[in-house]
């Protein structure tokens, strides 16, 4: 009897371990499991369109994480996606003022992503400034739209 009590035992600690490792995976799936705002500068990128883009999406430099999205608001004048980046410390004259933003997809789930390209500038970003080049996000739907109307011109024009 005592033998199978020590096995309900050992399954019972095998299941909590799983619960656990899904809540870290599932906490590191939906980026939740980074620190807090953290020390850094914040700088400003306006979108056309933002697709699916997150608060807390990473933003990348030639592939090297160097901050998080911070906040996303819409500008009623001029009707675009302002995204607040906050650049980690230690790159406050990293990153030229004539950087190009663009989002990106990565990933199996279709995470998205900010992604700067730097420019040839003198100048580095500072707490506040903008990002005047950027490029909005590939929304899939549109993508299809534009090949399904084009190849519907091709077999009109075929006629």
């Amino acid at each position: 009897m005592n033998h199978g009590r020590t096995i309900e035992i050992l399954v019972g600690a095998f299941m909590a371990a799983g619960f656990v490792a899904l809540f870290f995976l599932s906490m590191k799936v939906s980026n939740l499991s980074a620190s807090g705002t953290g020390s850094g500068y914040e700088i400003e990128a306006r979108f056309d369109n933002i697709g699916s883009l997150k608060v807390r999406a990473p933003v990348t430099m030639a592939g090297v994480r160097i901050g998080r999205v911070s906040a996303i608001n819409f500008d009623a004048q001029t009707f675009e996606a302002v995204v607040i980046l906050r650049i980690e410390s230690g790159y406050e004259d990293a990153i030229p003022d004539d950087t190009f933003a663009k989002i990106f997809t990565a990933g199996l789930l279709g995470e998205q992503y900010v992604g700067l390209d730097a420019g040839g500038s003198q100048n580095f970003l500072k707490e506040g400034d903008k990002i005047s080049l950027t490029q909005s996000a590939l929304v899939l739907e549109e993508i299809i739209g534009q090949f399904l109307f084009s190849k519907a011109e091709e077999g009109a024009a075929r006629e």
